[in-house]
């Protein structure tokens, strides 16, 4: 399973709404290639691009910006996030 879950910080909620991002906990074998394709099957959303970081709690994060057409924060309210 490469996406975990994901992330609901006050970071993470500006970068929804001013970026079109959504940050996600990915398992840390996972490249961005393989986050980018499970976050578009999985959620059926356009990914434009994928930036990942090791944080050191030993998570590693995806920040992953979506296409216009794919708004985060519909996505977010899916996900229970908003």
């Amino acid at each position: 399973m490469i996406i975990k879950y994901p992330l609901s910080t006050e970071k993470s909620i500006r970068l929804m709404e001013s970026e079109n991002k959504l940050v996600f906990v990915v398992d840390a074998k996972a490249n961005k290639q393989q986050i980018k394709k499970a976050i578009e099957e999985t959620f059926n959303a356009r990914v434009t691009k994928v930036h990942t970081i090791n944080d050191n709690k030993g998570r590693k994060k995806a920040y992953v910006q979506f296409a216009p057409e794919s708004p985060a924060i519909d996505l977010a309210t899916k996900l229970g996030l908003m």
